[in-house]
């Protein structure tokens, strides 16, 4: 039986399972950071090493379109031509979009090589319901219905309480999120 791989498994890694799958590992998380990682040949001889050290260099990459992309009319208005920012921006939404995906298969990919064993779930993977690293994933169907269900089993509440209830947050957790988004703003690879 062949080998299950979760959506967003970079093509050209063989499956964890197989005797070409940690050098093809290496070869792609090589591709992902800068050419100069290559000279450092401890990275080739334990590749969990290379595999955290890819996955910090995508997660700065994100953060930097992200904050390119906010600060992109203030530093280019006026600078450019017309439509000239529009046009850099939509670089940053594509590309912020595909680092963030990079990201996901660089997470997936340093899982595998620290032994994680992949298996499809009911109501979609356990990847599908992760998202990318640092990224929220929307509900499910399955997460809408039982929320709704809960909600009905636990009766009358505080007023605080039913403000929090409507989205399965905590105040606790909503005034998290809160400064989180304020922190964050719209940006490529997040949804706005």
């Amino acid at each position: 039986m062949a080998a299950y791989l979760p959506p967003g498994w970079p093509s050209g890694v063989h499956p964890p399972d197989s005797e070409e799958f940690e050098q093809t590992a290496v070869t792609w998380l090589l591709d992902v950071v800068p050419p100069d990682y290559r000279l450092h040949g401890v990275l080739r001889r334990h590749p969990v090493a290379l595999a955290v050290l890819a996955r910090h260099h995508i997660a700065a990459c994100v953060r930097g379109a992200r904050e390119g992309y906010r600060s992109a009319r203030t530093e280019l208005g006026g600078k450019l031509p017309p439509g000239g920012v529009d046009a850099v921006l939509e670089v940053y939404r594509t590309e912020g979009s595909r680092l963030v995906d990079t990201a996901r298969a660089v997470d997936l990919v340093g899982r595998a090589l620290r032994g994680e064993v992949f298996t499809p779930q009911l109501g979609g993977t356990q990847d599908e319901r992760r998202g990318a690293p640092g990224e929220r994933s929307p509900k499910s169907e399955r997460d809408v219905q039982s929320e709704g269900n809960s909600k009905s089993e636990r009766g009358p509440k505080s007023e605080r309480g039913a403000r929090s209830e409507g989205n399965g947050k905590t105040e606790r957790g909503l005034k998290g999120e809160r400064g989180a988004k304020s922190r964050r703003g719209a940006s490529p690879g997040r949804p706005g």
